[in-house]
């Protein structure tokens, strides 16, 4: 084998772990983006549940005084 042929085979085994590497990196971040989805959609949904709720108590605060320690 020539050493041109020889060059030629390393890269080409290069490429394909670079090939790998992109792949698995590109499915890692859908699967990141996936989850940050669900996180978003989970904190706008805590903060609606906290808004309605003090809403319900009837408490709004800056209407309250400030706790003993200030």
């Amino acid at each position: 084998m020539s050493d041109i042929d020889a060059r030629l085979t390393e890269l080409e085994v290069r490429i394909a772990f670079v090939d790998d590497t992109v792949n698995a990196l590109s499915s890692a971040d859908a699967e990141i983006a996936r989850r940050l989805d669900l996180l978003e959609r989970a904190v706008r949904d805590l903060r609606s549940d906290l808004v309605n709720m003090r809403a319900g108590l009837g408490s709004d605060p800056a209407t309250e005084p400030p706790p003993p320690h200030y």
